[in-house]
């Protein structure tokens, strides 16, 4: 039987599960006790339970006051302002377990109770159970622990979003730590797409580290990032090495040069899973881009003596140094050849263009390559390491070992740091990075290391630059494909956002979980909330106030939604994303952050130091390696 103590008043208006009930009396004075403990009745975000037989329907309040009062009676004379409005979220047996849904309304009349905390413990969950990660606890209820189920948060995605200096990072690596925990989840493997190398420090025990030009340094072992070309599918390696064609007749004449360069390699080296009759241009067949471009380019530019015996080919009319020396270039390295004008001048020896020289309009597309591959900041797709095929299209080390160092390496965590990727491949390199890991756990679905045996978790932060909604990026149709088919395969999405306006709804609305840290923005706050599958308004609205830590939880993987604190990892395993001190009270011999505007200058600041950086653009100069 209920106590009178908890009783908050009837229930007066249904309206689906949108319930309005007069306060009572007693419930007015703002502050009652059950079990000895005083709790603020009323209060916003609060949870009700309302006894309905053998069952109890809980809700969480939303409005009170002159807001809540249903319309059918605003415009009654002697109504007051003691109304609460409830929206019901599921259902239980007394002394049972908490399910979500309804399967039953209140009615007129029905009594409505405060949720103490003793019923809050036996409905958010069990902490012994090794499926529940505690990340924190509830807000004003220490003793109740935060419990998200590992289940439900990784394959029915989730989203983690909070405006700047919210504690987004920091609710980031705490759930990272909460998932690779070695003794509850000794096969954990996480995925993180960390853009701007925030995670290596807060992460560096239980992470591999790929980045690149990686720093040489003894703190932190990082591993270099490889996306091998030969890997991308056709429309990838289009968009990173030749830009866009001016027309299909172009782009298929350059496709079926990538296609006859395949079928060479795959000759010349036979691999497992391919025939020659199932093999195209997006197969991942190693093969020599290099010599495709140097081809490509004595086609295109190619000058040649015509009164020379021989074919075309043989005499070509290359351009020549101060010491008499033939200018051929160098495929390997991507230096151009350089040839001699055209001259059709009697009295000398004439020089032609190659005859179907200037048929295809792919000059501009043939440069463009040339450069990539001189460009040092391109290696890791152009050159990538051991996995860059020879003449023959063979390579050291083939997608097995580049699968396994991502996901099958001893350590749970694989962040792989896009902080050095030029801006102008970074969506496509993402987009390649998703496809890759998506379509392996897809094909390998039936193994022992496919998804459904052992599921990936794939974290994407800085998630609104590649999956803005206003772009139909190649990125956000992998990510789309993957919210939406993930499940049944084992690819879990976490995405992480400060501008969740700025997101594709449809991957918003495919995400079981949300992690809700402060939001100002109105209009990320409504993206937020449409997003949602509880008709949370009144909860949603307290995100302006959260506090730093702070986060709303709700969804598939907790019981009852929650404003819950989370617990941040120690202070030197944090996210490099702290805001700068400008002002520390804390000693400069103690501080984790030293520097601001309260220390004296240097006599002699070393701005040379500056330039290296940025020349470098690496962080890491060498001074600060050696130290």
């Amino acid at each position: 039987m209920q106590t009178d103590e908890s009783y908050l008043g009837e229930v007066q208006d249904v309206n689906g599960t949108t319930v309005s009930l007069a306060m009572s009396s007693k419930s007015l004075t703002g502050f009652v006790y059950i079990d000895g403990q005083g709790y603020r009745a009323g209060q916003v975000g609060s949870f009700v339970r309302i006894p309905i037989g053998f069952d109890n329907l809980f809700g969480i309040v939303s409005k009170v006051g002159a807001s809540a009062i249903p319309e059918s009676k605003a415009n009654e004379l002697d109504v007051n302002n003691r109304w609460m409005t409830v929206q019901l979220i599921g259902e239980g047996p007394k002394n049972g377990s908490f399910q979500r849904g309804l399967s039953q309304y209140p009615t007129i009349g029905d009594p409505v109770h405060l949720v103490s905390e003793k019923e809050l413990k036996g409905i958010y969950g069990q902490p012994d159970k090794p499926y529940f990660v505690k990340l924190g606890h509830v807000s004003n209820a220490e003793s109740i622990p935060a419990l998200v189920d590992v289940n439900k948060l990784i394959t029915r995605h989730s989203v983690v979003v909070g405006t700047t200096g919210s504690g987004k990072s920091t609710t980031v690596a705490s759930l990272m730590n909460a998932l690779s925990d070695r003794d509850n989840y000794p096969s954990a493997r996480i995925i993180m797409l960390d853009l701007h190398g925030e995670y290596g420090r807060a992460l560096s025990d239980r992470a591999s580290i790929f980045r690149i030009s990686p720093p040489r340094s003894t703190q932190r072992v990082a591993k270099s990032l490889w996306v091998p070309f030969w890997a991308l599918s056709f429309d990838e390696l289009e968009k990173v090495a030749f830009g866009e064609f001016g027309n299909e007749k172009d782009r298929n004449f350059i496709m079926e040069r990538v296609l006859k360069y395949k079928l060479e390699s795959f000759r010349n080296n036979p691999r497992a899973g391919l025939t020659e009759d199932t093999l195209n241009a997006d197969s991942p067949v190693p093969f020599n881009i290099h010599g495709l471009w140097y081809e490509l380019f004595l086609e295109t530019f190619a000058t040649f003596y015509p009164d020379r015996d021989g074919e075309p080919i043989e005499k070509l009319a290359y351009d020549t140094d101060a010491d008499g020396n033939e200018l051929k270039g160098d495929p390997s390295r991507g230096i151009p050849p350089q040839f001699k004008h055209v001259v059709r001048s009697a009295g000398v020896e004439k020089v032609q263009y190659i005859p179907n020289s200037n048929q295809m309009n792919i000059g501009k597309q043939i440069q463009l390559l040339g450069t990539k591959l001189r460009i040092p900041r391109y290696d890791y797709i152009f050159k990538p390491g051991k996995f860059h095929p020879n003449g023959d299209g063979e390579v050291e080390q083939d997608l097995d070992e580049l699968l396994k160092s991502w996901i099958g390496s001893q350590n749970p965590i694989s962040i792989l740091d896009l902080s050095g990727v030029p801006s102008d491949t970074l969506k496509t390199t993402i987009n390649v990075l998703l496809r890759l890991l998506y379509d392996a756990m897809f094909w390998s679905r039936s193994l022992s290391q496919g998804g459904r045996h052992r599921p990936l978790l794939v974290v994407m932060e800085e998630a609104h630059i590649y999956l803005n909604h206003q772009t139909d990026s190649a990125a956000s149709q992998i990510v789309n494909r993957i919210v939406k088919e993930g499940r049944k395969y084992g690819v879990g999405a976490m995405i992480v956002s400060q501008r969740p306006s700025e997101i594709d709804p449809t991957v918003l609305s495919q995400c079981g979980t949300f992690f809700a840290l402060r939001l100002a923005n109105a209009k990320d706050r409504s993206q937020v909330s449409s997003a949602m599958s509880d008709n949370l308004d009144g909860l949603t609205g307290m995100l302006p106030i959260l506090r730093t830590g702070e986060a709303i939880i709700l969804g598939e993987s907790v019981k009852l939604p929650m404003r819950t604190t989370i617990t941040p990892p120690p202070p030197n395993k944090r996210p490099d994303s702290q805001d700068p001190i400008v002002f520390d009270e804390v000693p400069l011999d103690e501080t984790l952050y030293p520097g601001g505007w309260g220390i004296s200058m240097e006599n002699d600041p070393n701005y040379e130091e500056m330039v290296e950086t940025w020349r470098a653009q690496n962080p890491q100069i060498g001074r600060l390696i050696k130290e």
